[in-house]
């Protein structure tokens, strides 16, 4: 990795241990996987939606896993679930699914 490869991603650790530590989120959340899997999934949004609908996406997964019981597990759920449908999101048939039938989750 270059150095500001490297400085980038030291920048990026400090801040998300310096967010999580003042919402009171140290404990509850893993920063490095959480890092990576918003990174993921923004990326998914921005390159197969619309780079502004990243950010507006992680903000809406993030109510959305607040709301949950297991806020961490429903997390990563959701945002598997946002991943696939960016991905796919070029095809009609995935345009407009609702992908939150509480019923049909596993």
């Amino acid at each position: 990795m270059s150095e500001s490869g490297s400085s980038d991603a030291q920048a990026l650790s400090e801040w998300v241990t310096a967010v999580a530590r003042e919402l009171g989120l140290e404990d509850a959340v893993s920063t490095g996987a959480t890092t990576d899997m918003v990174l993921d999934m923004t990326s998914d949004v921005a390159h197969g939606v619309s780079r502004p609908g990243a950010p507006v996406t992680a903000f809406l997964v993030g109510v959305a896993a607040g709301r949950a019981d297991d806020p961490g597990v429903a997390a990563r759920d959701y945002a598997a679930k946002v991943s696939a449908l960016a991905e796919g999101w070029g095809s009609d048939a995935e345009r407009g699914v609702p992908s939150n039938d509480q019923d049909q989750r596993a």
